[in-house]
């Protein structure tokens, strides 16, 4: 299905680009801030195709950035399969990335079968929703911050870790959530470092992403087919940058801090959203 929103312009396109490239990988929802950033600006909702292809940009950032790891991974799963050594870190880390992608993978195949339509206008989708949302999860992470014993570290991952971290990343298709949010707080619940924490939660949301963008890339081209494809490539390249930069910025600063000013950026904006929706309302 098609979503029913208007071409895409060219501003539009470069702010959305930032926009993803700021949100994707802080834990603050991509989503939620492509969903309501156009809803302050007066535009129309981009629609799900639109901002899942330009998601695409933020796939190529990250790996771009950690290009060393994933041939680290590609290389230990080859030697896994041909001599079978599954308990090295690098297959272990692969065996955790595709065991984790499974059930956003699965949920989301069955989104996109049985629920498309339904989904693009589902209540899920409106503000005061996504501001519940991040209020909630908010909460969450600021539990996880305060119980978790941070002990692990990468190098120990194990498919079990896959699992758990992809359930939590399951989640991420409830606008709000947040991908990166949700599985950095489940990995901070189950005694992850923060560092690490993130670079598992990039590493995992290459294969998410990737599918998701390059199966509403088709629908997103047929959506901005009256302005061509130059505004999608102008969101997608924008948040390729955007993206690296901002992956950079939060590794180093996990390694030095803690994730509550994440925790207070999303009451504030969750309780923004409403504000701004209540009085919209009466109006």
């Amino acid at each position: 299905m098609i979503d029913t929103t208007a071409p895409l312009g060219l501003l539009e396109a470069l702010v959305l680009g930032i926009v993803q490239g700021l949100t994707e990988f802080l834990p603050i929802s991509s989503t939620a801030h492509l969903r309501v950033v156009p809803a302050l600006l007066g535009w129309d909702d981009p629609g799900v195709s639109v901002t899942a292809a330009i998601q695409l940009g933020s796939v190529a950032a990250v790996v771009a950035y950690f290009r060393r790891d994933l041939t680290q991974v590609l290389k230990g799963i080859s030697r896994a399969v041909r001599h079978g050594q599954w308990r090295e870190p690098d297959a272990r880390l692969g065996v955790a990335m595709l065991i984790g992608t499974l059930p956003i993978l699965v949920l989301g195949l069955g989104i996109k079968l049985f629920w498309h339509a339904g989904y693009a206008s589902s209540p899920l989708r409106s503000v005061p929703s996504i501001a519940i949302v991040s209020i909630v999860m908010a909460l969450f992470l600021a539990l996880a911050e305060r119980m978790g014993p941070r002990l692990k570290q990468l190098g120990g991952v194990t498919g079990r870790d896959g699992f758990v971290v992809g359930l939590a990343q399951a989640l991420a298709v409830i606008p709000g959530v947040s991908r990166s949010g949700s599985t950095l707080t489940a990995s901070l619940f189950d005694g992850w470092k923060r560092a690490d924490a993130a670079r598992f939660s990039f590493l995992l949301g290459i294969p998410a992403i990737a599918i998701a963008g390059l199966v509403e890339l088709k629908s997103a081209l047929s959506t901005s087919a009256g302005a061509g494809p130059l505004p999608l490539l102008v969101g997608i390249f924008s948040a390729a940058v955007v993206s690296w930069l901002a992956i950079d910025w939060l590794l180093h600063f996990l390694q030095r801090n803690s994730t509550w000013i994440f925790v207070g950026y999303r009451l504030v904006f969750g309780a923004g959203l409403l504000v701004w929706w209540a009085f919209k309302s009466a109006n």
